[in-house]
């Protein structure tokens, strides 16, 4: 996969953006603990950067998924994780299935606000007994007349304490736990305040990516029209494993800038700092370390360029984006952990660059399926695994 003249003009146009309007306020947002999504999600909403790959009669720009890959790179120029994925749930998470197989009302209702940055959305599948185990969930829809009454409970959700809508997977009949599921449009709140039945029980305080407002939502009682379920009742959990394989591509993505940086800067600080009577960088295992670390990303970056490019091309990459949300995962480990390593006491404050993201990049390796889940699908891909799993 190769960017075109077109994918570089779009990445001028986020840099600019991130420059502008983003990095200035990353330690404000980091020390609060949440950033002004709708603000920033409308800047880019004028940009049309919520809906690259989105169909054009909703606002997108109908393009290949190649330039979601580049706008997930791109983020990473950003100086924190929180933001990026922040914006990644609402480009790549929470929207794919509504945009394939939501009807045209709930895509005019959910999808085109979302495209143009007037709403916020998040994507409800965690629950607090239920994270990689994604058909064990318990939250229910029983039927009532035209309407779902949802109960239940949502945890570690993204953008939830300030979302307009979730897409929420919920247990909406009785049959086996693959089958009995639904992806539904649950509008979260009503004139700016949460709707009747809904409830913020905590906002969850991380190690990491702070800047991004994380919650534990219940529902109790909560009524929607079932128009608002996506695609066919008991599909839902088909539906959501496909979006996981885009949440996956796009975890890859993310993080090629973000770990090109943290070497770039800890090449300059090796380069500068003085030791033994001559720099840090001067010593060959600094050398080979570093020299490795790149080698390593260079082989995240073919594998995840691989994986979009049989994508576009309409083949099934789980296989691929399983791998490349591995390997991704535990670069986001192992980059941060040696380069922090190398600037010493330094690297153990808390406002250091590499620091952050050594807090934040930890998530990767747990977040939009552990290392250990990637494991499982890849060893049944390979017939290993005989046991069926849940993905």
């Amino acid at each position: 996969m190769q960017y075109t003249h077109e994918h570089l003009e779009i990445q001028k146009t986020l840099k600019r953006y991130i420059d502008e309007h983003i990095n200035p306020h990353v330690d404000e947002w980091e020390a609060a603990e949440i950033f002004p999504a709708h603000e920033v999600f409308k800047g880019l909403g004028k940009l049309g950067l919520l809906g690259l790959c989105k169909p054009e009669a909703y606002g997108g720009m109908g393009l290949d998924y190649s330039y979601s890959m580049l706008m997930a790179e791109t983020l990473g120029y950003i100086d924190c994780g929180g933001v990026p994925m922040a914006i990644g749930v609402q480009t790549d998470m929470a929207t794919p299935a509504l945009a394939r197989f939501g009807s045209d009302e709930l895509k005019r209702e959910f999808l085109a606000p979302a495209i143009a940055g007037d709403t916020v959305g998040c994507i409800g599948v965690s629950e607090p007994a239920a994270g990689s185990d994604v058909a064990g969930i318990k939250s229910h829809a029983r039927k009532a007349g035209d309407d779902y009454v949802i109960t239940g409970q949502k945890m570690w959700i993204t953008n939830s304490l300030q979302a307009d809508w979730m897409c929420m997977l919920v247990n909406t009949g009785e049959g086996p736990q693959h089958k009995n599921k639904s992806l539904v449009m649950v509008p979260m709140r009503e004139n700016g305040k949460l709707r009747k039945g809904i409830e913020v029980a905590r906002k969850i305080k991380k190690i990491g990516m702070n800047s991004s407002d994380t919650g534990l939502i219940y529902f109790d009682e909560v009524r929607v029209p079932q128009r608002n379920r996506i695609g066919n009742e008991g599909q839902g959990f088909i539906y959501q494993m496909q979006q996981f394989q885009e949440e996956r591509l796009w975890a890859a993505a993310s993080c090629l800038v973000s770990l090109e940086r943290c070497l770039a800067w800890t090449i300059e600080w090796a380069q500068e700092r003085k030791l033994f009577g001559g720099a840090l960088a001067d010593q060959q295992y600094v050398q080979f370390k570093l020299a490795e670390m790149k080698t390593e990303l260079e082989s995240l970056r073919a594998l995840t360029y691989r994986a979009c490019e049989l994508y576009v091309g309409g083949q099934d990459v789980l296989e691929l984006a399983s791998m490349a949300k591995l390997k991704a995962g535990r670069l986001n480990r192992i980059i941060p952990d040696g380069c922090l390593q190398f600037w010493g006491g330094m690297g153990f404050t808390w406002e250091n660059k590499v620091a952050r993201m050594y807090r934040d990049g930890r998530l990767g390796s747990i977040g939009g399926g552990a290392d250990e889940v990637m494991l499982g699908i890849l060893a049944k891909i390979m017939g290993i695994q005989k046991r069926p799993m849940a993905r």
